[in-house]
Parts: structure tokens; C-alpha cells; sequence
């Protein structure tokens, strides 16, 4: 019968085989076993056919080599060492796979029925991967982006922050090398960009209505939309769900399909052993369980026995070893019983049995201690009862009504639907809950009763049935008992009754049995196998009706073997026993293949090591006779022999405790992490939630001892972590801890054995830990990059403080620690730095002829990336050497001082007198002093003690070059506005002050420092437009004196009293060099007013304007120029302040001087009218005659209009040209009084006399002109209504009055009342 299926079978698997392109010579081996009667175990049991397979498969190699073709060698004895090493590869490999084969055995029970471990929830979640080629991608849209090849709408902010993290992270080969180490996440690139824009958005000006997080959040949102491309999210989504499920809880299916991978195992090797070990029968592989445990209990009585212990690292430790193994199987026993015996319901738990978990399990088959009574062997069926129709009404009419009703006994009854007699069909079914292990159930067939008198309805006819939970499941015709007067004696029901097995019945049917103390007749009996809890299993015969069994058999210490039919025991054709220490009780089944399954469970339930074979010839005898199978009985056998055919039999029936776990667990957990480190997650050397329980799954059951497991996954971390690959220092530190508490004796859990061989491993591994850590720790910035993994350099650091320990309990002394992370941070300076100038391309100018302006520009640029490279670590890792700063300050300081070396070669090349390397300071000093640890530290004060020379030569040479600019400049000064200059450029000559020795700053300095003025048209407009005041000299003056102590101030000069000694300098400087510029300008200015006229023709130049504005430039630029911060050192200021008051009073005293000499002639003209001289008379008389025949003009007039035009045209030239009110306030006071004085004073001389009356005319016009301009030029009232004032009013007025009478109208209107109105005419 399994004849057909069985070669069918084979031909699958040779083609399988085929197809999958296997070498020919492990195919053969797998496939020898296969063939019956090939080799002495072809046809034999399976152990026997295994050994013979193996054979058979060791000399296939050999054999296709040697009749293989091949090529002609110079020598057979060449060829043959080369067919020798063929062989024992193939030999290797073939103990390899076998290896993995008997492993993934073991795998498959753990997974198949977990008593140990569950698959942990709370591991946190690993990110997706990044691969080179996932990499390459996200440049690429990054890349895109930037080239403007998007939809992405962004701002010019957001994309130089892109740009930057393009350039910085995407592109650096420390994230390259992350990717390669498998440890960089689509999260880290994620984080890396939020932290890197934080900095930027919190920099922005604020906006309303707009805050900084909805900046962020958008921000990350076009982030995530560059990032993910033109991809749908959903399918992004979708692939992500897919993938992750190695991150979840998985099913048994998706854990066999996962070590399948690990252990290379394939399908249908899978599909063999899975169905051979019954992994989809709970109660096998419970039961196997329970034999390992009997088997590792036996093991550990051995061991005492005989006193085969492994090398301890104290001989007391022997005993303790044994009570480790018995306490810990015992553990795994009370495990195996707190199983529920019915997973998911609550009706089947024990009822009784309530035994401690520290009880040992081993005493359980005690005969007085935990006898189970009836009431514990109580079974709860469902029964489900199905009428489908009625046959044989022939007596009814047919509208009859009929109907049926159905009851378990003792239980209630139920009633159908009524039926016509012509079509009784129902279809109803009733479900019943009984005790009763042979429950009797009742159908019965009534129809309605048409009498008046009838009470009850009429019974046709009934069915009784006694259904068992192997009886068959579909519908099958009854036929009815009907009563004698019932016409239709043929009535037939077809009707199906359903009886489920409870969880907790392992197996029932009908035996004969006898017994010596229990069924001491042999009698058929109705059977069911009965699990109370894991370890407890009772044989129970029921009666009809009975919901307790009648007697029951507790299974703990039988054994349960096939036996040979007994003599003298009349019924039953298969027999089998179960015997114990005083006991033996013999069943008979009427079958064989119901002798194999009652075998089959009760092996299951006693626990034993001895494994039931079922006789050969009682099988050929059942093949050729018999009753039909039931389909149970040859579906596992034939799973048996199925895998025995194809080899795997040894596999299967393998004792676990024959076995070297340790050796075996160290393979599968070395293969699981190499295939974890292969998927898609960065997962940094944690196992999956799957993996995890597989692995402490295997070690509970296994005995793997904890130490044993967490020395060899430190082994295999390290390899890979020493290989390039990306560990988590935290669990390197979680499995370090372990073994430390471990080796010395402090465990949480007390004081366990330690070998000898554990000890060692622990401490060649600590080292090579050491070893590692150091070597990350010098490469931090490179197995570290941008932070990543997070936190994952402070667990590094801490990690080495543990391994540093001496034992578990005392602390490393922080001074050890900190030197060993000292000489770590040390050479990681030279690390860094020798990368860092390898990427500047430092090293390939060496031997090379270079310019000293290229190793400066050479040299900026690698301090640029100096001070990148410093601004990363404190970024990025220091927060991680928190507890170590002042060794981070040190590195960094070694760091300067590498570069130090470079940047003072490069300077020592530089041509005197140069300034091209005032950026290089600039720049290093910015970063500096910005930074606390390092401001005024070693290399600090190292570039200050090279730049403080060169910066006092720059300013000497700077005062030199300015004080000749003056000189020459104030030489050849035309004194034209500088408005006027610059408005006429092209037809100037601008002053050349780019004399040879005055030193000028570079040109084209990126970083903004100013340069000193060429004077070529462009800049020097930049430079003073806004400033049309002075001369040229002095702008020029100005304009220097402020650039230079704008770039000295830019300097940031780091020292504190050099700062001062530098910045008191230049205020001294500005201080001499304004108070010679203010000199010179009054010398100028006394000399243009002695070269101008002395009467009224005089207008006042444009020059004399400038001068005074040069004071006004003065006065403003040596509030800023010479001015010191500090109260005490205000003397320059005041002192130049001082200067510049006294020059402009004594420049508004010549002015005014120069103006009273004008008024002074204009006098001088008028006292040619005094009364009594002859001109006077001469020129009155000459008047009188020459007016009688001429209109002659009146005298005096055109003296007093000169006069007064040249006042008005002088206040409009000062007050349009000098810019500054107050100095044009003054001087307007100060030339009124002074005008007024002089009037006053020739007025005075002549107060005996009487004025001409031209003189009288001339001096009311003056008088009254010059306080009325000086009175619209906001003289104050005060100032012009003076006593000067009024006595020469009064006098004019009396002159006036005087005139009138003597001349008779001789003044023509000209009065001193009157004036307003003349003014009104005149004008």
C-alpha cells in the first residue's frame, strides 16, 4: 500500500534535487539511504539504514571521481593527492550538513512547542539599512535638487542648509564607511539633517505669525520628499510592512522558514523532518520533552557516578556542578507542568493537581503521593446531533404533520421543525454538552394526533445511538425500532452525530485488558487516555451513562512495549502491555494499525526513553489480512519511512543528550548573527525579537550554559566588529557583564560553577575587547561619524571603564581610566590629522617647488578644515566625553599643535613685509576665542606670539604711511570740497598716496577684512560720498585712520592688555595725527584770509567753507577715533576736543576780523563827510549846484548796498557750505556784536560832531540791513537788541531828528522809523 506513494515520492526529490544544480556527490549520499537493498542497513530498522546510507554516501564521491573523465596529468601521484583532497572536502562538507541537519532538528522543537521562552516585545525597533547602492541614490536626488531638477518649491535658506548637508554628510567617507559597516539607518541621515538645520532655523530672524517649529517641520517635510524621490509612498509603506517582519512577533511558519535560511536547510528536507518529528502534534513533542529531561536527569546521575567533570576552577564546585543540572532540568520540568493541557480553554484545566514548582518532579511517580481519584479524570464532550429526512411514511397521509426530537441522556431535549409526511426533511441540528464518555443518544420520530381525545402526540418510531469521538463524522441511514402496531414497519432516518475529542483525551476506543490490580478480567472495555497536567496521564474505562470512569490506571513509571498475542486470553489480535516495578497490564486491540496509535499515545504519556517498534511481521501480517485501516495508522508511519528512505531517520531519533550543545549552539548562533547582519536592518549586531526566543528556546532546553553562550557571541561580535562591522557597544557591554558577573562569582542568581576553559575564554576576550575599544576610541570621529550610531561612543567609553576592572565588584581607579583614554585621544590627533591633510592634499606638495602664496593658500584651507573638524567633535561627540572634557581639550590642543607645525612652515616662506597671512589668524582666532577650553590656550597663544610682530610692524607702517600722507597731501591741498572732486573726477588729479613703503591689505580677502584705499575712483567714492565735508586730505585722513583700527579691532586680539596696548596705540595715533590735521588746516586757513580783499568786493571762498568743515570732520571723527572705552583714558579725546574748540574760535575770530576790517573801510569812507573838513564842505557845495540842473544820485548809497550785499552773500555762502549750525550761530553772533562795536565806536569819536547827512543816510541803511539779515539768520533778540545796539539807535535817531529840521527832508525817506518800508523798496 505504501508501495506507489513511496517510490512516487522519490522520483519527486530526484527531481527536486536536479533542478536545484546540486554537486552530484552530496546528492548521492542524501539519496543512497533511499534505495532499499543498497548496502547492509538499505531495508533494515533506522539506525541500521542510516549507517548503511552513510557509507554507501562516503564511497560515492570517490567513486564518480575516479571514474570521471579528467584530464591528463604529469603525474598519478598528483592526480590522486588532488582526488584525495576532493574527497575529504567533499567528506567535510558532507559532515557539515549533516551537522546542520541534526541542528536544525533541535531548532525545530524549540519552535514547534515552547515551554521556555516567548518572543520578547519590548526590544527596541532596528531601523531600516542603508546599502551603497541606497546611498548613491540619495545623492543622486539630492544632487537633483540642488540642480533645480525637482517639483520641491524652497527658499534660498533651505537650500544651503541641503547644500550643506550634501556637501558635509552625503559626500564624506566617514558615512561611506558607516555604510559599509552596515550601521548607517535612513534614521541617522534623518536625524543627522534635523540637527544639522536646527542651529540654522534658530539663527533666522523672528517672523509673525510664522514660529520656528513650523519653520522645522516643513523643513524635515521636503527633507523626507528629497529623500524619498519620485517613490509612492504607499509602496514605500508597503515594502516597509513587508520587510519589517523580521522585526515582529513571527509566526512558527516564518521562524522555520528563517533557520531554514540560517542553516541552509532545504524545503523538502524541511518538509521531511517536520513530518517525521510530528512537530504539528502537541503531545508528541510534549512527550519528547519529557524524555529529554529524563534523559539530561540520567545524565547528571552519570556524570556523579562516575565522576567525569569538567575542569572547575575549584574542586568544591563538582557537587555544586550536579545540583545545577538537576535544579535546572527540574526548573524546565515545573515549566513543562504549568503548560496548560488545553491551550485556550478553561474547562480542561486541572481540577485537583496543584503541585508547587519547587516540589521536585522527579518524585512524581511515587505510588503514595498524588493518586488521582475519578473526579479527576472527568471529560467534557460536545456532541453535535444533525436529522437530514425520514424514510418509509407510507401509512400517513401526506399533510400529515411529523417532526422529531433528539436528547442526550440526562441531559435536555430538542425538537425539530414540523414536517409534512410527504417531504420530511429537516436539516436541524442540536448540540448537546455531556460527561458521558459513551453518552447514549435518543432520536425519536412523531407525528401529530388528529383525535379530540388524544393528549399526546404519536410516537412512529425511535433510534438509539452511542457515539464515540472516533465514530464516523457524516450522515448515515438508521433504521428505526417501531412499535408492533405501526403500519410502516421499514422506517429509516438518516441522521449524523458529531462527538468532538476534548484537549485533554489523548486517544479512545474499545480494548480488552486484564491486570493485577486494576481490570483483573480480561473483558472488552471502552478506553480513553486521559492528560491531566504535562507529567500526569491516567488509562480510564468507561460504561454507558457514566461520566466517571469505572477504573483508571495513573501511567507514571510504566512502560508501555508490543508484546505477543498471550495464551489462554480468548479475543483481541494485537497486543502490547504497560508494565511497571509489581504490575503489568495487557491490552489487545482487534487491529493493528489501533495496536500502533494506543502504542503511539501511551509512549507519549509514560515518558519513557525506550521507543516502541512495532514488529515487521505483525505488520506484513496486518498488509495481507485484516480490517480496513483507519487513516490515521499509516500516515505517521508513513512519514517515518519516508524520512528514514531519504537518510534523516538518524536525525530524528537522535537523543538530544548524546549531543555537545555548546559546540552545536555556538554554530547556530554564529550563523544567525552572520544572517542578521545581512539583512535589511541596521541592526548593530541585535537579534531579531525571533531569533532571540529560538536562541533562549534552545539553551533552556539544551542545557547551553549562559556563560558558554555570551562568551561565544562576544567571540563573534568582536570578529565582526574588528572586521569593519558596526557593533552596538551596549550589547557588547550587556554580554561583557554577564561573563564578568560569571568568572567572579557574582551573579544576581548566587554563586554557579565556573570552568576553567570559561575563565580563560573570558580573559583572552576582555582583552581583545580592550584592544577594540581603544582602537574605536582613537578612531572616534571614523567608527563614531556625526554621532551615529546615538550614543553609542558614550557606551563605548563606559564599556572600557567595565573592562578595565580588575573584578565585579571594585571600581577601576578614574585615574587609570583617564590615562588610557588620554593615550587613545592622543594618537586619534594624529589620526585626524593626518587624514584631514591627506584631504587638503598637503602631503603630495612635499618635493615640489611651491609658491609661498600657494602653502598659504594651501594653509588657510587646511585651517579651514582644522577648525571643521573641531566644530564636528564638539558638535557631535562631546557630549559623549562629558566625564572626560579636560582630555578633549587636550586632544584638541595636539590636534592645533600637528597643524601648528604646517602652518609655521608655511609662514616661515613668506616674503617680509607681506600681509597676505593676516586671514589665516583672523580665521584660526574667530574659531578660537569663541571656543572656552581653547581661548588663550597653548596653540593660541602660540599664534599670537607669531602675529603679534608682524601686527606691530603693519601699524607702524601704517603711521608712517599716514603721517607722510598728510604731510603731502596738506602740501598740495586745493582745498575744493571733496563733493566737487568726486563730481569731476575724470578731470582731477587725485593725490597718489600709494607711496612705495606704505603697506596695503590684500586684495580680494574673502573674509572681510578692509582694505586700505587706493584712491582709484570706485572705492574712494564708496568710501566718502556720504561725506561731502572736508578736503580730500582729510577724508583721506579719516578714511584710513578708521579702516585701520576697523581691521585691529577685527582682529579680535585675544590677550587682554596686548588688545589694549594696541587699541591705546591707534587712539594715540588718530589723537597726533587729527591735532596735525587740525593745524595745518588753521595755518591754511589764516594764510587764504590774508591772500583775500579787504572790501566789500571780498566773498568767501569755498575753501574757507571746506576749512571749517574739516574742523566739523574733526570734531565727529575723533569721538569714535579717539576715544577710549575705559573712563581714565578719555584724555585723548578731551585733549584733541580742546584743540579743535580753541582752532575754530580763533578761525571764527579771523573771520570776523577780516569782516570788521571790511566795515572798517566802509567807515573809513564815510569820516571824508566829517563836519568841519574841507571835503566835507567842497563835496556838500559841488552837491547843491550840480543838483539844480542834473538829477544827481544821493551820496552814500552805493557804499551802504555794497555792503550790504556782501553781508547777505557771505551769510549765504557760510550758511550753505559750513555744515555744522552751531559754529555758524557763533559766528554770526560774533560778527554782529563785532559790527555793532565798530559802528558804536565811530559814532563815539564823533559825538561832538554833527553827521553828514550822507553819513547819516549810509549808516540807518547799514545799521538797519544788518540787523534785519542778521535777525533772519536767527540771531538771537538778546544778542541784537544789545546796548550797543541801542545807543547807535539812539543816536540816529536823534541825527535824524537833527537833519530834519536843519535839511528839510534832506534824508528822501531815509529814516530809521521808516526803514521797513525802504526795506520793502529796496528790495
Amino acid at each position: 500500500m505504501l508501495d506507489p506513494s513511496s517510490s512516487e515520492e522519490e522520483s519527486e526529490e530526484l527531481v527536486e534535487e536536479e533542478s536545484g544544480k546540486e554537486p552530484l556527490a552530496p546528492a548521492a549520499a542524501r539519496l543512497s539511504p533511499s534505495r532499499p537493498g543498497e548496502g547492509p542497513g538499505g531495508g533494515g530498522g533506522g539506525t541500521g539504514g542510516s549507517t548503511g546510507g552513510s557509507s554507501g554516501g562516503g564511497l560515492q564521491p570517490g567513486g564518480r571521481g575516479g571514474g570521471a573523465a579528467r584530464p591528463a596529468s604529469p603525474s598519478p601521484s598528483v592526480a590522486s593527492e588532488k582526488e584525495k583532497d576532493e574527497l575529504e572536502r567533499l567528506q567535510r562538507e558532507e559532515e557539515e550538513r549533516k551537522r546542520k541537519l541534526q541542528l536544525y532538528v533541535f531548532v525545530m522543537r524549540c519552535i514547534a512547542y515552547p515551554f521556555n521562552a516567548k518572543q520578547p516585545t519590548d526590544m527596541a525597533r532596528r531601523q531600516q539599512k542603508i546599502s551603497k547602492q541606497q546611498l548613491q541614490t540619495i545623492k543622486d536626488r539630492f544632487q537633483a535638487f540642488l540642480n533645480g531638477e525637482t517639483q520641491i518649491v524652497a527658499d534660498e535658506a533651505f537650500i544651503n542648509a541641503v547644500q550643506s548637508y550634501y556637501e558635509v554628510f552625503l559626500k564624506s567617507d566617514r558615512v561611506a564607511r558607516m555604510v559599509q559597516s552596515g550601521g548607517c539607518s535612513a534614521n541617522d541621515s534623518r536625524e543627522v539633517f534635523k540637527k544639522h538645520i536646527e542651529k540654522r532655523v534658530r539663527s533666522l530672524p523672528e517672523i509673525d505669525g510664522l514660529s520656528k517649529e513650523t519653520v522645522l517641520s516643513s523643513w524635515m517635510a521636503k527633507f523626507d520628499a528629497i529623500y524619498r524621490g519620485e517613490e509612492d509612498p504607499r509602496k514605500q509603506q508597503a515594502r516597509m510592512t513587508a520587510s519589517a517582519a523580521s522585526e515582529l512577533i513571527l509566526s512558527k511558519e516564518q521562524l522555520y522558514e528563517m533557520f531554514q535560511n540560517i542553516l541552509g536547510i532545504k524545503k523538502f528536507e524541511h518538509q521531511l523532518l517536520y513530518n517525521a518529528c510530528q512537530l504539528d502534534n502537541p503531545d508528541e513533542q510534549a512527550a519528547q520533552i519529557r524524555r529529554e529531561l529524563d534523559g539530561r536527569l540520567q545524565m547528571a546521575e552519570q556524570i556523579a557516578k562516575e565522576r567525569k567533570f569538567p575542569k572547575f576552577v575549584s574542586k568544591e564546585m563538582e557537587n555544586m556542578y550536579i545540583e545545577e543540572l538537576k535544579s535546572s532540568v527540574n526548573l524546565l520540568m515545573a515549566n513543562l507542568e504549568s503548560m496548560p493541557v488545553s491551550k485556550g480553554g478553561s474547562e480542561f484545566k486541572l481540577q485537583k493537581l496543584k503541585r508547587s514548582h519547587n516540589t521536585s518532579i522527579i518524585d512524581m511517580g511515587e505510588e503514595n503521593e498524588n493518586q488521582l481519584s475519578k473526579s479527576d479524570v472527568v471529560l467534557s464532550f460536545s456532541l453535535e446531533v444533525v436529522i437530514m429526512e425520514v424514510q418509509g411514511l407510507k401509512s400517513l397521509a401526506p399533510n400529515r404533520i411529523v417532526y422529531c426530537t433528539m436528547e442526550v441522556e440526562g441531559g435536555e431535549k430538542l425538537q425539530t421543525d414540523q414536517a409534512e409526511a410527504s417531504k420530511p426533511t429537516w436539516g436541524t441540528q442540536g448540540d448537546f454538552t455531556t460527561t458521558h464518555a459513551l453518552p447514549a443518544v435518543k432520536v425519536k420520530l412523531f407525528t401529530e394526533s388528529t383525535g379530540v381525545l388524544a393528549l399526546e402526540d404519536k410516537e412512529l418510531g425511535r433510534v438509539v445511538l452511542h457515539p464515540t469521538p472516533n465514530s464516523p463524522k457524516q450522515s448515515e441511514w438508521h433504521k428505526m425500532t417501531v412499535s408492533k402496531n405501526c403500519p410502516d414497519q421499514d422506517l429509516k432516518i438518516k441522521l449524523a452525530v458529531r462527538m468532538d475529542k476534548p484537549q485533554n483525551m489523548k486517544h479512545s476506543g474499545y480494548l480488552w485488558a486484564i491486570g493485577k490490580n486494576v481490570w483483573k478480567r480480561w473483558k472488552k472495555r471502552f478506553f480513553v487516555l486521559v492528560q491531566v497536567s504535562q507529567y500526569t496521564f491516567a488509562m480510564c474505562s468507561y460504561r454507558e451513562k457514566k461520566a466517571e470512569p469505572q477504573e483508571l490506571l495513573q501511567l507514571d513509571g510504566y512502560t508501555v512495549d508490543y508484546t505477543d498475542p498471550q495464551p489462554g486470553l480468548e479475543g483481541g489480535r494485537a497486543f502490547f502491555n504497560a508494565v511497571k516495578e509489581g504490575d503489568t497490564v495487557i491490552f489487545a486491540s482487534d487491529d493493528e494499525q489501533d495496536r500502533i496509535l494506543w502504542v503511539q499515545a501511551m509512549y507519549r504519556a509514560t515518558g519513557q526513553s525506550h521507543k516502541p517498534v512495532p514488529p515487521t511481521q505483525v505488520q506484513k501480517l496486518n498488509a495481507k489480512g485484516g480490517n480496513v485501516p483507519q487513516l490515521d495508522a499509516p500516515i505517521s508511519q508513513f512519514y517515518a519511512d519516508r524520512a528514514q528512505k531519504h537518510g534523516m531517520d538518524e536525525f530524528i531519533s537522535s537523543n538530544p543528550c548524546n549531543f555537545d550543545h555548546a559546540s552545536l549552539f555556538e554554530m547556530v548562533q554564529r550563523l544567525t548573527l552572520d544572517h542578521r547582519l545581512n539583512d535589511s536592518y541596521s541592526c548593530l549586531g541585535w537579534f531579531s525579537p525571533g531569533q532571540v526566543f529560538v536562541l533562549d528556546e534552545y539553551c533552556a532546553r539544551n542545557g547551553v550554559r549562559g556563560c558558554h553562550r555570551h562568551l561565544c557571541y562576544l567571540r563573534d561580535l568582536l570578529e565582526r566588529a574588528e572586521n569593519g562591522a558596526m557593533i552596538d557597544p551596549t550589547l557588547l557591554h550587556y554580554s561583557f557583564a554577564f561573563c564578568a558577573s560569571h568568572v567572579h562569582g557574582n551573579r544576581p542568581d548566587g554563586i554557579g560553577t565556573v570552568t576553567i576553559d570559561e575563565k580563560e575564554r573570558f580573559e583572552e576576550i576582555k582583552e581583545r575587547l580592550r584592544l577594540l575599544l581603544e582602537n574605536q576610541i582613537t578612531h572616534f570621529r571614523y567608527c563614531f561619524p556625526f554621532g551615529r550610531p546615538e550614543g553609542a561612543l558614550k557606551a563605548t567609553l563606559s564599556l572600557l571603564e567595565r573592562v578595565l576592572m580588575k573584578d565585579i565588584v571594585t571600581p577601576v581607579p578614574q585615574e587609570e581610566v583617564k590615562t588610557v583614554i588620554r593615550k587613545c585621544l592622543e594618537q586619534a590627533a594624529l589620526v585626524n590629522y593626518t587624514r584631514l591633510s591627506e584631504y587638503a592634499k598637503i602631503e603630495e606638495n612635499v618635493g615640489r617647488l611651491v609658491t609661498p602664496a600657494k602653502k598659504l593658500e594651501d594653509t588657510i584651507r587646511l585651517a579651514e578644515l582644522v577648525i571643521e573638524v573641531l566644530q564636528q567633535n564638539e558638535e557631535h561627540h562631546a557630549e559623549a566625553f562629558a566625564w572626560w572634557s579636560d582630555l578633549m581639550v587636550e586632544h584638541a590642543e595636539t590636534f592645533l599643535s600637528l597643524f601648528a607645525v604646517d602652518m609655521d612652515a608655511a609662514l616661515e616662506v613668506q616674503p617680509p613685509d607681506t600681509w597676505d597671512s593676516f586671514p589665516l589668524f583672523q580665521l584660526l582666532n574667530d574659531s578660537l576665542r569663541s571656543d572656552y577650553n581653547l581661548c588663550n590656550g597653548k596653540f593660541h597663544k602660540h599664534l599670537q606670539d607669531l602675529f603679534a610682530p608682524l601686527v606691530v610692524r603693519y601699524v607702524d607702517l601704517m603711521e608712517s604711511s599716514i603721517a607722510q600722507s598728510i604731510h603731502r597731501g596738506f602740501e598740495r591741498e586745493s582745498w575744493e570740497p571733496v563733493k566737487s572732486l568726486t563730481s569731476n573726477l575724470p578731470n582731477v588729479n587725485l593725490p597718489n598716496v600709494n607711496l612705495p613703503k606704505v603697506p596695503n591689505l590684500p586684495v580680494n580677502i574673502p573674509l572681510g577684512i578692509p582694505q586700505m584705499p587706493s584712491f582709484s575712483a570706485p572705492s574712494w567714492m564708496a568710501a566718502i560720498y556720504d561725506s561731502d565735508n572736508g578736503s580730500g586730505t582729510s577724508e583721506d585722513l579719516f578714511w584710513k585712520l578708521d579702516a585701520l583700527q576697523t581691521f585691529i579691532r577685527d582682529l579680535h586680539w585675544p590677550e587682554e592688555e596686548f588688545g589694549k596696548h594696541l587699541e591705546q596705540r591707534l587712539k594715540l595715533m588718530a589723537s597726533d595725527m587729527i591735532e596735525s590735521c587740525v593745524k595745518r588746516t588753521r595755518i591754511a586757513f589764516e594764510v587764504k584770509l590774508q591772500k583775500t580783499s579787504r572790501s566789500t568786493d571780498f566773498r568767501v571762498p569755498q575753501s574757507i567753507c571746506t576749512m571749517f568743515n574739516v574742523m566739523v570732520d574733526a570734531k565727529a571723527q575723533s569721538t569714535k577715533l579717539c576715544s577710549m572705552e575705559m573712563g581714565q583714558e578719555h584724555q585723548y579725546h578731551s585733549k584733541i576736543d580742546e584743540l579743535i574748540e580753541e582752532t575754530v574760535k580763533e578761525m571764527i575770530t579771523l573771520l570776523v576780523a577780516k569782516f570788521v576790517t571790511i566795515l572798517e573801510g566802509v567807515l573809513a569812507k564815510l569820516s571824508r563827510y566829517d563836519e568841519g573838513t574841507l571835503f566835507s564842505s567842497f563835496l556838500s557845495f559841488t552837491v547843491k549846484a550840480a543838483s539844480k540842473y542834473v538829477d544827481v544820485p544821493k551820496p552814500g548809497m552805493d557804499v551802504a548796498d555794497a555792503y550790504v550785499t556782501f553781508v547777505r552773500h557771505s551769510q549765504d555762502v557760510l550758511r550753505d557750505k559750513v555744515n555744522e549750525e552751531m559754529y555758524i550761530e557763533r559766528l554770526f553772533d560774533q560778527w554782529y556784536t563785532s559790527s555793532m562795536n565798530v559802528v558804536c565806536t565811530w559814532l563815539t569819536d564823533r559825538m561832538d560832531l554833527q553827521l553828514h547827512i550822507y553819513q547819516l543816510k549810509t549808516l540807518i541803511r547799514i545799521v538797519k540791513k544788518t540787523y534785519r539779515d542778521f535777525r533772519l539768520q536767527g540771531v538771537l533778540d538778546s544778542t541784537l537788541n544789545s546796548k550797543t545796539y541801542e545807543t547807535i539807535r539812539n543816536r540816529l535817531t536823534v541825527e535824524e531828528a537833527t537833519a530834519s529840521v536843519s535839511e528839510g527832508g534832506g534824508l528822501q525817506g531815509i529814516t530809521m522809523k521808516d526803514s521797513d518800508e525802504e526795506d520793502e523798496e529796496d528790495d
